[in-house]
């Protein structure tokens, strides 16, 4: 008998999050023995509460399907919904008569950290009552910081835009010969991948960005000004990039010297205003011009400065994932392995959900050198790779078309 899969989306969007999508639509087309629909939830967990779904696989044509494998952003929509711990609490049995409503075999959430605490509870749950559901987790953050897997889908699309836009400011911040200091700040919160990923903007050794700082070392202030009076010595030019999450010793956020940060539904502080705050400290020590740049959500929402290897390895994912359910799989999450040798490869398998949600996976302690200021090279070989090729784009009047549902 044919049943049908459900495909949410959750979290952060990423340039190559649909890709994801897009896999587990074509895979599910390709078994019509098997599978008699595709279903969206729209708004993740949340919206499929309020009874908010799209049938995928009737309502996107052909064209649809290849233009949404290169749109950025969640198609679906997003959410930040936390599934209560208490298994006892009255959303599961709800959740639970939708699924048998719809004849829901496979349930596949594309997500990160928070996403897959939502696969590993629904899972557990479903093993509690013994439902005939598989629970399958696809991975997505441009943090990179889900651990098991070597990287993931929507990482190295935005280590690409990073590395390219701060290669174009450091460009534009060498034109004068008075001295200058532009600190760029960078999303990561508690992991410094993103940031990391500025090293692969220099040209040259001894390039710029001269001084780089993560969440994974405690940040000192008078050290920090100390560094930039070094690099004012041997370039008039100086170009910072900080992560967003950078803090001291104590703990404390680099960007709450200025006020308190915010928390959002997750109990997770909302970041701001670090690089900000960092240049009135530079501007009232030297004296020189700085200008601080924030790039903010570009990171993940650049379509037409991804990598075609990510978008490629996101489509093969949600694909992955599809077979794994119809397999009998459940709870648990795709992941990367990359293979020895020289060339790069990938091998695709699965961990158990619970290894991955609610945990993270800091950047390497010891590919940080310096004092604490820079990348070493262990880096650039493990994320070139990641960031190679570039897709063809559909124009319109030399803007790229993208996918859009209508929100209602």
């Amino acid at each position: 008998m044919k049943k049908n899969i459900l495909v949410g989306q959750s979290g952060g969007p990423t340039a190559v999050i649909n890709a994801s999508l897009y896999g587990v639509i074509k895979e599910g087309l390709e078994h019509p023995e098997q599978i008699g629909a595709v279903y969206g939830m729209v708004n993740g967990i949340e919206g499929f509460l309020s009874g908010h779904t799209i049938n995928l696989s009737a309502e996107l044509t052909n064209e649809d399907m290849e233009l949404l494998r290169l749109t950025p952003a969640a198609y679906l929509g997003s959410c930040r919904y936390k599934l209560p711990e208490n298994l006892d609490a009255p959303v599961y049995p709800l959740l639970f008569e939708k699924f048998d409503a719809m004849d829901i075999k496979a349930v596949l959430y594309i997500g990160g950290n928070d996403s897959m605490d939502t696969v590993d509870k629904l899972s557990r749950y479903a093993a509690s009552i013994k439902a005939d559901i598989a629970f399958i987790g696809v991975p997505k953050t441009i943090d990179n910081d889900l651990p098991v897997t070597d990287h993931t889908p929507g990482y190295g699309s935005a280590a690409k835009y990073v590395a390219s836009t701060v290669r174009e400011i450091v460009l534009d911040a060498s034109v004068y010969q008075q001295p200058a200091v532009t600190i760029v700040e960078l999303m990561g919160r508690h992991a410094g991948w993103v940031t990391a990923a500025s090293a692969l903007a220099r040209k040259f050794p001894g390039d710029n960005p001269l001084l780089i700082y993560m969440p994974e070392s405690d940040f000192d202030m008078e050290s920090f000004l100390n560094d930039i009076e070094n690099a004012l010595k041997t370039s008039t030019a100086v170009v910072i990039c900080v992560s967003e999450g950078i803090h001291d010793a104590s703990g404390r956020l680099i960007c709450e010297y200025a006020s308190e940060a915010q928390v959002d539904t997750f109990g997770h502080k909302m970041l701001t205003g670090c690089a900000k705050l960092l240049e009135s400290y530079v501007r009232n020590r030297f004296g020189v011009k700085v200008r601080s740049v924030e790039l903010n959500v570009n990171q993940r929402c650049s379509s037409l400065l991804s990598s075609l290897t990510d978008i490629n390895e996101a489509d093969e994912a949600g694909r992955f994932a599809v077979r794994c359910a119809l397999d009998g799989v459940t709870s648990r999450m795709v992941t990367f392995q990359r293979d020895e040798g020289d060339d790069y490869r990938l091998s695709l398998g699965l961990t158990d959900v619970s290894n991955v949600c609610n945990k993270e996976k800091p950047f390497p302690p010891h590919w940080i050198t310096g004092n604490a200021n820079d990348i070493g090279p262990e880096f650039t070989a493990y994320a070139l790779p990641l960031i190679q090729g570039q897709p063809e784009h559909r124009l319109e009047y030399s803007l790229p078309r993208y996918l859009y549902r209508k929100v209602k």
